[in-house]
Formats: C-alpha cells, structure tokens, sequence
C-alpha cells in the first residue's frame, strides 16, 4: 500500500476502465493511454492489465478478522431411522410445479406429504438429519404453513444456522426470544431480570413457558409491570391468560376491564365471559335474560326477544362495543354480543326448565330467530359446550343441512369443532351422505386425520357416486386432496376398482372417465406412500 502513491490510488480505478473499455472494444478502435497503437497493442493492453490487476489487490485493506462462529448445539434425540431419512430426502426435493393447471397426472404430490411427515416425525421425537437442515430451511422459508413442524423437527440448530444465512431468519423470528435460553423456574433473580429487561420477543416467550407450567405465577408476574406496559403488549400479554383460564384469574381480568385501551378491555371481557361463574357471566346473563322470555299465550310457546334500546357504560365497560358495524342494527347489535357473553348453562333455567334442543327447537318472533341462534352458536364455540353445539348443529340430514342456529358452513364448523373427534367425524358423515360433497370440504378440514372409518367410506362413496355421473372431477379437486392427505391408508385396497376408466354413459362429458381414474389412482398410490412413510418413521 505505501508504494502505491495517493495520485495512483485516486487513479487506479479510471485506468482500469480504460483497460476494460478498450478490450471490450478493440484495440484497433480505441488504444489506452500509454499504449503504441499498432499489432503489439493488444500484447499491451494484456500486460497492462496484470499489472493492473496486481496493483488493485495490494491496494486493497486486509479485512477484520471475524470470530469463527461457535459450534453448532447437540441434539440429544435419537436419530431418525435411515429409509425415513431416504424418504425426507424425496419429500424435500420435491418442488411444485410451475405450470398453471392442466391433468395432476397418477404421481403424489409429495410436498403436500411433507407437513404430514414432519408431524409424525415429531410425534416420533426423531432428531433432524443435519445434511438435511438448509434443504428443511429452505422449504419453510417457502411455505409458512410449514414451519412450525419444520423448527420443532429442526430444533436448536435451526436456529444456530439462521444466524450464519439471512435467508432463514424467520426462524429466528418464529423461535420465541429468538432462540435465546430462557432461565429455569428457580432461577427466580433471573426471571425477573428478562421480565424487566428482556425484548419483548423474550418477554412473551417467558410469560407462555411460566403461564404452561404454572398459571398463578405467570400472572402475578405480568401484575408486576402491568400498569407501565405499552397497549400494545399488554393485549399480547393478556392473550397469554387464555392457557390455563380459570377462576383464579378473574380479579385481574375485572381490573383490566377499565384498561384505557379499548382492545385490551374487550379482550378481558371474552376471557371473563369464558369462565361461566365470574361476575361478567353474571352481570351478561342478567342483561341478556331480560331480553329473551317465553310467549305462553300463543298456540305453541314462542321465544320473543326485546333488544337493548341502549349501550349504557355498564354495558361497555363488560366488552359491549357501542358502535355497529355497517349495515346493521344498533339493538340487535347489542343484542348478539350481550347473548353471546351470558353463560350457557343459565338458559334453561329462564326458558321453563327445557333442554338446549327444546329450547332452539322453539319458534321465534319477529324474525329474531336468525340472530338469536346466531349468538347462542358464538356462546357455545367460546363456552366449549357440545350440549348446545349438538341442539345448535341439528341433524346432519336437516333440510338444506342446517341446524336452527347454523347460519353458515363456517359456523357449523366451528361447532363442530366442540365435539369430540369421533362424533364429529359421524357427523360429517351423515352430512355427506345427505347433501353430498359440493359444501362438505369447510367440514372436512376439522376433522381428524387419518379420518375415521365412517367418514372415509362416505367421501369415497360421494366421489364414486360423482364418478357415475360422468361430471368432471375437477370440482372436487379440493376433497380429493384432502382425501389424499385424510383417508386411511388402510382403505387403498377398496379403492383398486375405481382406479379403471369406466364406462361413459350418454350424458357424461367427454374424457371424464380418463380423468377419474387418473384421480383414483393417484389417491392410491398416495395412500401406500403414506402407509410405507409410517413404517418407515417407526423402524420397520
């Protein structure tokens, strides 16, 4: 660097494109300064450009030495057996395509399996092969839905490598506290310390872990700084409440009830809402009680509804939003959130001792029957009441398969998601049996997978049925998917008869028939690549 005068150093980099302009050129066209045009020029031109060359690299500062990163943490869980490994491999290098639509082909789609392998290889408790750790970075990085599976299989060294590549810093981000070691439950100085001083990353991720293991110490915790935290964190904080909800809880959420932030308030109402014996439940369902009664002097016994004719600042203060959203009422507004709030169980008690079934079974007046049920659909979903989600759901073969209260497939879902995982899939069942598939897939997706027994053969029967008709199976792209991912392996050998093209009737569409057995049988060749994926994650 010394011998190399400030004029060249200045300089340097207008020689250089001298240099690189005149090669790209041509001598003959254009000769660099202090070269003899003539047939040596080009000799020149190259010697000059060593010389350059040189002259740039002694030029340049020798960086900082940097510390080399340290070694990345063990995983003390066993390792995966290798087939399974083999398999993640497969599963990783697939890559969805990038044409838009044309046929599927008879081919599995592999990279919709592999949220269902990384599942079972968790539940498993298998370490992740490191080899494969940038190509399982990669795939989340791509696919959200992916990663929580993907860093739990991942574990700590996911995080250790997210900090060696930006590309995976999401799982920095998606690690709570960044991946950062949170103190033990002993350590009573350091908790405290994070609590105090920790990023808020941190700070939620310690509150989850203490609030999992022990919910009064948690919330006593988050009391110590409550009243200085910003709005912001203390509805995240507050969220935090909802692992472990129970009664010890309710003084600190009646005080957050006159928090200054309109969410945290109505946050702390939902919370207070959801435990059936708190002070709100019974403030809620005093009011709402006083709007519902029963009709006796009419031929058949009529639920009438009286909606609030205002929102007094009682009312807001237990969670009640005093503004309607666009296009609805004020009173029946009101009226929805005060029903969906009182606590459940009350309801017979007020409507003459009958049962939830009886009791939605009963006609309403005024055409407030739909936001009646409605809301007493939200109560049962927040409350987790299968008793009235069963009354609300109705029969799975009702007209138009809905229950009174039903109002959507959204809300069936939701209660459905009540039930338990055997009845729910019974229900569904029925439903298809019934209806058919054109509104089942929002249904489909709560229930539990592999899917039961009853519920497989009902969606394999309304595809064969769908089949027969000779219709397209381009309609039913989205069950079919789900039944590749949902339907027991076990039921791949009822499948193989479908797996022929059958014959086309009359009225069927052209080139159906090719198209559903192309469907059949990637459904099962999907399903013993599942069933081969598990006796490989079990070592067989």
């Amino acid at each position: 660097m010394d011998r190399i005068s400030a004029r060249d150093r200045t300089s340097a980099p207008d020689v250089w494109e001298e240099l690189v302009t005149s090669a790209l050129l041509g001598t003959a066209r254009r000769t660099p300064p202090g070269i003899e045009p003539g047939p040596e020029a080009p000799v020149a031109l190259l010697d000059a450009a060593a010389v350059e060359t040189v002259r740039r690299r002694a030029g340049l500062q020798a960086a900082r030495a940097v510390q080399r990163p340290q070694q990345a943490p063990e995983d003390p869980r066993p390792e995966l057996p290798a087939a399974a490994g083999r398999r993640l491999a497969l599963l990783l290098a697939d890559r969805p395509g990038t044409g838009g639509g044309g046929r599927r082909g008879t081919a599995p789609d592999l990279m919709e399996l592999l949220p269902q392998w990384l599942a079972a290889a968790n539940t498993h408790g298998y370490a992740a092969p490191p080899q494969l750790l940038p190509a399982l970075l990669d795939a989340a990085r791509g696919r959200t839905d992916l990663r929580p599976a993907a860093l739990a299989f991942a574990g700590s060294r996911a995080t250790w490598l997210a900090r060696l590549n930006p590309d995976w810093r999401f799982a920095l981000r998606a690690t709570p506290g960044g991946g950062a070691a949170l103190p033990p439950p002993q350590d009573t100085e350091g908790v405290q310390l994070l609590w105090e001083e920790g990023l808020f990353a941190e700070r939620v991720a310690l509150l989850a872990a203490i609030r999992a293991r022990d919910p009064a110490a948690a919330r006593e915790l988050l009391a110590t700084t409550w009243a200085t935290e910003r709005a912001e964190d203390r509805l995240m904080f507050l969220d935090s409440l909802r692992t472990g909800l129970g009664p010890d809880d309710e003084p600190f959420l009646e005080q957050a009830l006159a928090d200054r932030s309109r969410n945290v308030r109505a946050t702390a109402a939902e919370l207070l809402s959801a435990l059936p014996d708190s002070a709100l439940a019974a403030r809620m369902a005093v009011r709402a009680g006083a709007c519902v009664a029963v009709d006796h002097t009419q031929d058949t016994p009529t639920i009438v509804v009286e909606a609030p004719h205002e929102c007094d600042a009682g009312m807001e203060r237990d969670g009640v939003v005093p503004k309607a959203p666009s296009g609805r009422g004020e009173r029946s507004w009101w009226f929805g959130q005060l029903v969906e709030a009182a606590p459940l169980g009350g309801w017979p008690g007020r409507l003459g001792g009958r049962t939830p079934a009886e009791i939605v079974a009963l006609p309403v007046a005024d055409d407030w029957r739909n936001e009646l049920h409605a809301a007493w659909c939200r109560a049962a979903v927040r409350q987790r009441d299968a008793g009235w989600a069963r009354a609300l759901l109705g029969t799975p073969a009702a007209p138009e398969a809905g229950g009174p209260g039903a109002v959507s497939l959204a809300e069936r879902a939701k209660l459905l998601g009540t039930l338990g995982s055997v009845e729910r899939a019974e229900w569904v069942a029925g439903f298809i049996a019934t209806h058919g598939l054109s509104e089942a897939f929002q249904l489909l997706g709560v229930c539990g997978v592999p899917w039961a027994a009853p519920l497989g053969r009902a969606v394999v029967d309304a595809l064969n049925i769908a089949r027969d008709a000779g219709s397209y199976p381009w309609s039913f792209s989205g069950v079919m998917g789900l039944a590749e991912r949902c339907l027991d392996p076990a039921e791949a050998g009822r499948l193989e008869g479908l797996m022929a093209v059958p014959d086309e009737g009359e009225d069927a569409s052209p080139g159906a028939g090719g198209y559903w057995a192309e469907a059949f049988q990637r459904l099962v060749t999907t399903l013993r690549l599942r069933a081969a994926m598990a006796e490989e994650l079990e070592g067989a």
